[in-house]
């Protein structure tokens, strides 16, 4: 009987070089919210692949960076630990000659005995003369057990990815059932497929400054789920942004993440948002426990 492979594998990177992305790619469904702007993952977010013959438990982290707040703080310290105590890394690169980022994070990878792959995302933006050297010098500063160039956003090299760690995996059991992709819980998920329109929709100051709160959710006997979210944002000219010209904004964000909620529930759901004002939330460690962080 042939022996089933278990483990942990952490997804590491500084902000913004596709690690949601590649998560969402791996599993073949969206679990981690995507868009343009870096930061956007803030939890750690888990993400289950189940195979014939090995389960991978992937952990999405956020961006490793230097902080500004104490958000920051706590989203490089979760970064940092999660690390620690996996059975493989995948550092996640962009193609290009590693920045003080990448060589930070290279410094931290150097004091954890875990074998560790480097992934260089989107090679579709770049030429194949222009990869090899970046590749080499990645593999310079560090002794990569595999080096595996992908396009997340393209499904390239995907099975790559999965057949390698798996390979690295130690005997073990299921740890979740095969249904099941995430341990994240409906209302959050519901919660970042807001913040994920706010941020496809505002201007540059607003996506950070955004936390949404699901303060209420019922599960009517006709199968409508009534959900009230509260935005939380830090100051009266981001709300008024956010709200829009008679409250269009509001609306369209509303509407956009009532779709996505709809296809993630399978159910018809009625949506109101309030925003909020919380001046310098993202410093406030009572505000960031209440948001679900580990101040």
């Amino acid at each position: 009987m042939k022996k089933f492979h278990s483990g942990y594998v952490s997804i590491t990177g500084r902000p913004n070089v596709g690690k949601s992305t590649l998560l969402n790619a791996i599993l073949g469904e969206k679990v981690a919210i995507v868009t343009p702007k870096p930061q956007t993952t803030r939890n750690r977010i888990i993400g289950v692949k189940t195979l014939p013959d090995a389960q991978i438990v992937f952990i999405d982290t956020p961006g490793i960076h230097k902080p500004q707040h104490k958000l920051g703080e706590l989203m490089v310290k979760d970064a940092r630990e999660s690390v620690k105590d996996v059975d493989v890394i995948l550092f996640v690169v962009e193609p290009e000659k590693p920045l003080s980022g990448d060589k930070f994070i290279i410094e931290m990878l150097k004091g954890i005995d875990k074998p560790v792959f480097l992934i260089v995302n989107k090679v579709d933006t770049v030429g194949k003369p222009l990869l090899l050297p970046v590749i080499e010098e990645y593999n310079s500063l560090y002794p990569f057990k595999e080096t595996i160039p992908v396009s997340a956003l393209k499904g390239e090299a995907i099975d790559t990815i999965i057949e390698g760690v798996t390979r690295y995996l130690p005997e073990g059991p299921k740890y979740y059932p095969d249904d099941i992709l995430t341990d994240q819980i409906e209302r959050f998920m519901a919660a970042e497929i807001i913040r994920e329109k706010i941020m496809a929709q505002t201007k540059e100051e607003i996506p950070h400054s955004v936390a949404v709160d699901v303060a209420h959710w019922t599960e009517r006997e006709d199968g409508l789920i009534s959900i009230h979210a509260n935005i939380y944002v830090e100051r009266e000219g981001q709300k008024a942004i956010i709200i829009g010209k008679k409250g269009a904004m509001l609306k369209s964000i509303g509407t956009n993440a009532r779709l996505d909620i709809e296809r993630l529930l399978d159910a018809k759901v009625f949506l109101e948002l309030w925003v909020k004002v919380k001046k310098d939330w993202r410093s406030d460690n009572r505000m960031l426990k209440e948001l679900g962080f580990k101040a």
